[in-house]
């Protein structure tokens, strides 16, 4: 009984300590984990909400970038971390959707090991292709590549990005096959395309927008359900006669799994209300990036959907990644 007794005070104790932890949030500098490269989408994103929640907070916030395995080493570090909201992961949604279909190992289970707090930014994609090809539609490109399969040359930024997907994605939608050519990085695959080395890409818009404007390269549809301010004249796949060939790179906000709901909640208004701020958005909209902003509950909810999606995808591919 005594035994009990001690059982009981320990469970009511920590069940007390959660309000009073969320209270006293935060106690000490937060960290944000950017698992990609400097100069990145994700970097570029955490680090304009770090001074932001810095200034709500009361409490230094800084930016870790710890690249690597598709994003999978910073998100690793934020998995194991302690639930207390001090350390936080600008995931990527290859991170939360994708990679665990092409790695034969992960260190974390991206469906247990997280506590979504927002999702951040999304950038739909978009197919350009080299003046040369003569191409000036998508149609005028799905025709050409039914009518000779895989001589079209389409760049990524590697096996199993969401550029490669991409790809698989609107040979999907449209029945084409394309040939895939993988490059080591976006910035090469984009310069290649410039070049004239290869016939296409489908990528985001912040590395391929100034050679879009240039005439460089062309912009055929955007991969999304409504067309983007940046290039209002580039119609959407549907209007361009391909319904259902939607594709973005999207970054969220996340904590450790077991971060208490009133800090994650905390988080959540904050991140949105720095998210709608007007020069923020209109900021990242000249980029070809829409800011979210949404509830702890939409972004729960929309996170399984996109890994039935996009593991679907994965498999048609057949990409496996060490």
């Amino acid at each position: 009984m005594k035994s009990m007794k001690r059982i009981w005070l320990s469970v009511l104790a920590l069940l007390l300590a959660l309000p009073a932890a969320a209270q006293t949030y935060p106690a000490k500098p937060i960290r944000i984990v950017a698992p990609f490269p400097p100069g990145g989408v994700a970097d570029v994103l955490a680090r304009a909400l770090a001074p932001e929640l810095q200034a709500a907070l009361g409490q230094q916030v800084i930016v870790d970038n710890k690249p690597g395995a598709g994003g999978n080493l910073g998100a690793e570090i934020v998995a194991k971390a302690e639930p207390d909201g001090h350390t936080l992961l600008l995931a990527s949604a290859g991170i939360l959707t994708i990679n665990e279909f092409l790695y034969a190992r992960m260190p974390f289970d991206p469906a247990t090991a997280f506590a979504p707090i927002t999702v951040v930014g999304d950038m739909p994609n978009i197919v350009v292709v080299h003046p040369r090809t003569g191409l000036t539609t998508l149609q005028g490109l799905i025709d050409k590549a039914k009518a000779e399969p895989g001589k079209l040359n389409f760049g990524s930024a590697g096996n199993g990005t969401t550029t490669h997907l991409a790809i698989v994605l609107l040979e999907q939608a449209a029945r084409i096959k394309l040939a895939h050519v993988p490059y080591k990085g976006a910035a090469p695959a984009v310069q290649d395309l410039v070049a004239g080395q290869i016939d296409g890409l489908v990528d985001n818009p912040p590395l391929v927008l100034g050679h879009i404007r240039s005439g460089a390269i062309r912009a055929l549809a955007w991969a999304a359900p409504q067309r983007m301010a940046i290039l209002p004249d580039v119609p959407t796949a549907a209007e361009a006669g391909l319904p259902g060939f939607e594709a973005s790179s999207w970054f969220a906000l996340i904590a450790p799994a077991g971060t208490p709901r009133e800090i994650v909640a905390r988080l959540n208004a904050e991140a949105a209300k720095i998210l709608r701020d007007p020069k923020l958005v209109e900021t990242f909209a000249g980029r070809g990036v829409r800011l979210v902003g949404n509830t702890v509950e939409d972004f729960t909810a929309f996170i399984p959907r996109e890994r039935t999606r996009w593991g679907e995808i994965v498999k048609a591919s057949g990409v496996k990644l060490e």
